[in-house]
């Protein structure tokens, strides 16, 4: 017969290696799968300032490490697969990754959202060499520097402004004449007296020198090519939350990310979302971290009825 756990975790960023340690030191019988290695996104920050607890910062790779290793202390297991299929709809859950069938009577969802690339030739090697997709976590290398923001929505706005206080100039990069972020985000970044908007512009190119030395921007109307340089460019063009294994097997909002709150229960009962995957404010480590926490107290109030 095939084991049936208390609980498996899809994914083994932040989020999930959280909901690994609390459960297995609950004492549920718990299975992580993970594809790839511990960490998630978390694993592409070089440093993180940001996550409490490390006065000097923390490698991304080494706390994905360590909080694998917190959660298999107390007796999580991992499994190294690829989740390609699911079954949610009686009691005991099935999960088929990498041709092999898991069964368990929770579910917790942390695959995570991949950023979008522009799909740029050589843009996933130039990654820590100049290209980022997370300006909080890696601006700060950028002091007195000049950088690149592409993009016009909520999140590329708040990039350029944040980077605003630290760089020495902000190129930002729309394919429009307007941005599409709420107009709340407008105010602070059009005052700001080191941005420099170049509208109705696409990356066409980077320009490359062992690491990224600026871009070459295509004017959208006259079709015009000119370098821009920079030290360092922020691509924040959205995220792909990774779902479309799910199959509408729980309810997904418009964008792909899971419908839940902060109970980070979905709408089918025993199976819970966290960390960037769900429907939520901020996407971060720590609350990630938080989500995890949260979805096995309420997975233990499911098997306790």
């Amino acid at each position: 017969m095939p084991t049936i756990y208390d609980m498996i975790i899809l994914g083994g960023g932040p989020a999930g290696y959280t909901a690994a340690l609390y459960a297995a030191r609950a004492g549920l019988n718990t299975l992580l799968i993970e594809k790839m290695s511990a960490g998630g996104q978390m694993t592409l920050t070089d440093i993180i300032d940001n996550y409490p607890g490390f006065e000097n910062g923390v490698d991304g790779f080494d706390l994905g490490m360590k909080m694998q290793q917190c959660a298999e202390r107390f007796g999580a297991k991992t499994e190294y697969a690829e989740v390609t299929a699911v079954d949610f709809s009686d009691t005991i859950k099935k999960v088929i990754a990498s041709g092999k069938e898991f069964f368990a009577k929770t579910i917790v969802i942390a695959t995570g959202a991949n950023p979008k690339e522009l799909g740029i030739k050589n843009e996933g090697e130039l990654i820590g060499r100049g290209v980022h997709y997370c300006a909080h976590c890696d601006g700060r290398f950028y002091k007195d520097k000049t950088v690149m923001v592409v993009g016009g929505g909520n999140s590329a706005v708040s990039d350029a402004s944040y980077l605003s206080r630290l760089a020495k100039k902000v190129y930002l990069v729309h394919r429009r004449d307007t941005l599409r972020a709420t107009k709340i985000y407008h105010d602070p970044l059009l005052k700001a007296d080191n941005i420099e908007f170049l509208w109705n512009s696409r990356v066409a190119d980077f320009i490359v020198d062992e690491r990224i030395k600026g871009a070459k921007i295509e004017n959208l109307l006259s079709g015009e090519i000119t370098d821009a340089f920079c030290d360092g460019i922020f691509i924040s063009i959205g995220r792909k939350p990774a779902t479309d294994f799910l199959n509408d097997a729980i309810a997904l909002d418009k964008n792909g990310y899971i419908i839940a709150d902060e109970t980070t229960k979905t709408n089918v009962e025993g199976i819970f979302a966290v960390g960037d995957v769900r429907t939520k404010a901020l996407r971060q480590v720590v609350t990630a971290v938080s989500d995890g926490a949260v979805a096995v107290h309420f997975a233990e109030e499911y098997l306790a009825k």
